[in-house]
C-alpha cells in the first residue's frame, strides 16, 4: 500500500505517475533509431538485423510472468523488475554501440535485446492493470490515455535525443537505460490499487479529469509535431524546446494538485456517504436478481455444484477464454494489426533509406505522434458511443484495418510524400489497435486475470514481428539487396519493399473481416453494458439533482 493513500489526491496522484511511466514506455518501438550502427557494428545482413530485432519483440512473450506476478505481487514489485530488466538490456546495447566494449557475440546480443524488450511488458501490466481496476467505469478513456502516452513515448525520447544530443545513438541508448529506471522507482511509491468509483458524482468527478488529461496528452503531441515540421533548429531552441516538453508532461500533477487544495479528503468522504445507501441498494437489488435467475434458469443439484460455462461478457478464467471463439478471433485480427505495424517500426531505418532519406528520424516520430492520435481518439470515441448508442468498441479496429491497408498501399506506390501519408496512416491504426483491443478484451472476459490476459494478447508482438519482419520483411529484403563490403547488404529502391507491403495490406484486409465478424458477435454484451449505464444513470442523476 502506498504511503500516500491518505491524502485527497492520492488515487490521481498515482494515475500521474503511470502516465509517466506509460511516457518512456515506448522503447521498444525505438529500434530504427539505432538499427543501423548496429548492423554496421555487427556486420550484418537484414535478415540477421531483423532477427535481432524479433528478439527484442520476444521479451513481450516473456509479460505472461508479468502477468502471472500482477494476481500476486503489488504494483511496486513489478514495476522495479521492470525496471532493472530494462536498465540491463539496454544498458548493455549502450555499451556496444558507444563501442565502450566490443560486439557481442550475436545469440549474447540476442539476450539482452529480448530483457530490454521484456522490461516494458512489466511496467505495463502494473500500470494498465491496475489503473483498469481503479477506474472501472471509464475503460476507453483509461486505456486511450495510458496508451496515447505510450505512443507518444518515441517521439519523447527521439526529439529530446535529437535536440539535445544530434540523433547520437549511443545517447539514445543511454536515455532509455536511465530514464525508464528512475521513472519507475518514483511510480513504485505513489501507483497502487484503489477502491473504484462507488457513487455517480465520482464517476462524473472522473470523467470531468479524464477529460483534463486528454487536452493535456493532445497539448504533448502537438507540441511534439511541432517540433518535427518546424525544421532545422538551434542549439538555444532546442534547450527551450526540452523544458518546455518537460513542463507539459508535468502538468497532470494539476489534477491531484487541485484535488488537495479544493477537495479536503474529510468532503470526498462526506460525499461518499451520502451516496452510499443508493449504492448498496443497487448492489442489493442486484444480488437478489442473481439469485432469483440462477433459481429460475437451472434445475436443482442435490449436494453437488455444477460451475455454469460463463458466457462472453462475464468473469472468465484463463482457460475459459482460451476455449472460446471469441478470444481466438480477437487474438488473430489484433496479430494483423500489431505485427505489420511492427514490421514498419523495426525496418522504418531501412525503409528510408531505399528511398533515399538519410534521416529517418522524423518518420519514426510520425508513426509515434499520430500514433497517439489514434489511441487517444479511439479510446474516448468508442467510449462515448457504447454509452450512446452501444456501439461495439470492436467496430474502430475494424475501421482502422482498413486504414493501414490504405497506408501499406500508399508506402507500395513510393510516390512523393507517400512515407509521410503511410507512416501517419500506421501510426493512427496501430494506435487505435493497441487501445481498443485491451479495453475490449476486459469488457468480454472480465478484470479478474487481465493481467494475464492482457500478456497473452500482447504474444502477437513477437509472433507479428517473427512473422512479417523476422521472415517475411528480412527474406525479401535481402533477396532485393547486394552486398556492401565488410559483411551486411543494402537496398535503394521502391522495390526493395514493395512485395512486402502489398501482403501487409492483405493481412489487414484480412483482419478487418474478423473485426466484423465479432463485432457482430458480441452486439449483445455491448447492448448490456449501455443498457446498465443508461439504468444506473436514470436512477441517480434525479436523486443529484434533489440534493
Amino acid at each position: 500500500m502506498s504511503l500516500f493513500t491518505g491524502f485527497a489526491g492520492g488515487k490521481w496522484l498515482g494515475f500521474v505517475s503511470a502516465i509517466w511511466v506509460q511516457a518512456i514506455c515506448g522503447n521498444n518501438y525505438t529500434f530504427a533509431n539505432y538499427s543501423d550502427v548496429l548492423k554496421s557494428l555487427m556486420a550484418l545482413s537484414q535478415m540477421q538485423l531483423n532477427n535481432l530485432s524479433v528478439a527484442k519483440d520476444v521479451g513481450k512473450a516473456f509479460g505472461v510472468l508479468s502477468g502471472l506476478a500482477s494476481d500476486n505481487w503489488s504494483t511496486s514489485v513489478i514495476l522495479m523488475i521492470g525496471a532493472i530488466m530494462g536498465f540491463i538490456g539496454y544498458g548493455v546495447q549502450w555499451l556496444v554501440v558507444s563501442q565502450r566494449i566490443s560486439p557481442l557475440p550475436y545469440w549474447l546480443m540476442c539476450i539482452f535485446m529480448c530483457m530490454g524488450g521484456n522490461s516494458s511488458t512489466w511496467m505495463n501490466t502494473a500500470v494498465l492493470v491496475t489503473c483498469m481496476r481503479n477506474f472501472p467505469q471509464n475503460r476507453g478513456p483509461i486505456s486511450g490515455i495510458l496508451k496515447g502516452y505510450v505512443g507518444l513515448s518515441t517521439a519523447i525520447f527521439t526529439d529530446i535525443c535529437t535536440a539535445m544530443f544530434s540523433s547520437d545513438p549511443s545517447m539514445f541508448l543511454l536515455m532509455l537505460t536511465i530514464v525508464p529506471a528512475v521513472i519507475c522507482i518514483i511510480a513504485a511509491l505513489f501507483l497502487h490499487e484503489s477502491p473504484p468509483a462507488s457513487t455517480y458524482a465520482e464517476e462524473n468527478q472522473e470523467t470531468q479529469f479524464f477529460n483534463i488529461f486528454n487536452l493535456i496528452a493532445v497539448a504533448v503531441a502537438v507540441y511534439l509535431l511541432a517540433f518535427d515540421i518546424s525544421g532545422p533548429h538551434g542549439h538555444v531552441l532546442s534547450l527551450v524546446f526540452t523544458a518546455g516538453l518537460l513542463i507539459l508532461l508535468a502538468m497532470p500533477l494539476l489534477v491531484p494538485l487541485y484535488l488537495v487544495i479544493f477537495k479536503p479528503r474529510s468532503n470526498l468522504d462526506k460525499e461518499k456517504q451520502i451516496h452510499e445507501p443508493l449504492l448498496a441498494q443497487k448492489n442489493l437489488a442486484e444480488k437478489e436478481e442473481r439469485q432469483d435467475n440462477e433459481v429460475s434458469a437451472g434445475t436443482k443439484v442435490e449436494e453437488v455444484e455444477i460451475k455454469q460455462k460463463p458466457m462472453i461478457g462475464e468473469e472468465h478464467t484463463i482457460i475459459e477464454m482460451v476455449k472460446t471463439i471469441d478470444f481466438w478471433v480477437l487474438f488473430v485480427s489484433f496479430l494483423f494489426g500489431v505485427g505489420t505495424g511492427l514490421c514498419v517500426m523495426n525496418n522504418m531505418g531501412q525503409m528510408g533509406l531505399a528511398l533515399g532519406y538519410s534521416d529517418v528520424s522524423i518518420f519514426i516520430s510520425f508513426i509515434s505522434i499520430w500514433g497517439f492520435f489514434g489511441r487517444i481518439i479511439s479510446g474516448s470515441l468508442s467510449e462515448y458511443y457504447i454509452r450512446k448508442s452501444a456501439i461495439p468498441r470492436l467496430v474502430w479496429n475494424a475501421a482502422s484495418q482498413i486504414l493501414m491497408a490504405l497506408g501499406y498501399i500508399a508506402m507500395a506506390m513510393a510516390l512523393p510524400g507517400s512515407l509521410y501519408i503511410g507512416s501517419m496512416l500506421v501510426g493512427i491504426c496501430y494506435g487505435v489497435r493497441f487501445t481498443i483491443t485491451p479495453a475490449a478484451a476486459s469488457e468480454l472476459f472480465g478484470l479478474k486475470y487481465y493481467g494475464l490476459l492482457y500478456n497473452i494478447l500482447i504474444l502477437n508482438l513477437p509472433i507479428g514481428s517473427f512473422i512479417f519482419s523476422g521472415l517475411i520483411a528480412g527474406y525479401l529484403y535481402d533477396v532485393e539487396a547486394t552486398s556492401v563490403p565488410g559483411g551486411g547488404n543494402t537496398c535503394i529502391g521502391a522495390h526493395c519493399y514493395m512485395l512486402v507491403y502489398v501482403i501487409m495490406a492483405f493481412a489487414c484486409v484480412l483482419g478487418c473481416a474478423l473485426d466484423l465478424l465479432l463485432t457482430i458477435r458480441t452486439k449483445n454484451v455491448y447492448s448490456k453494458i449501455h443498457l446498465e449505464r443508461s439504468l444506473v444513470n436514470s436512477i441517480v442523476r434525479p436523486c443529484s439533482t434533489q440534493r
